[in-house]
């Protein structure tokens, strides 16, 4: 079972992973007005890449303890 990451871990990536999913999520939308879809603001999706930034980190962290327990590290 993975451990669960630190508090000062999961700080650390959040901004990353909030990014990634505000990019990720801009050029979803991008995507979607190809088939009649809305193109979002920059600052809505920047709302819903924080928001979705919260389990994107989450699990990016977890992924990290597991490669650090497979390293031998603490």
């Amino acid at each position: 079972m993975t451990p669960q990451p630190s508090w000062r871990l999961l700080a650390a990536l959040y901004p990353f992973g909030a990014g990634a999913a505000a990019v990720n999520i801009f050029f979803a939308s991008l995507i979607a007005s190809w088939i009649g879809g809305r193109v979002l603001t920059p600052h809505e999706s920047v709302a819903w890449g924080l928001l979705l930034g919260v389990p994107v980190t989450s699990a990016f962290a977890r992924h990290i303890e597991l490669l650090k327990q497979q390293a031998g590290g603490s």
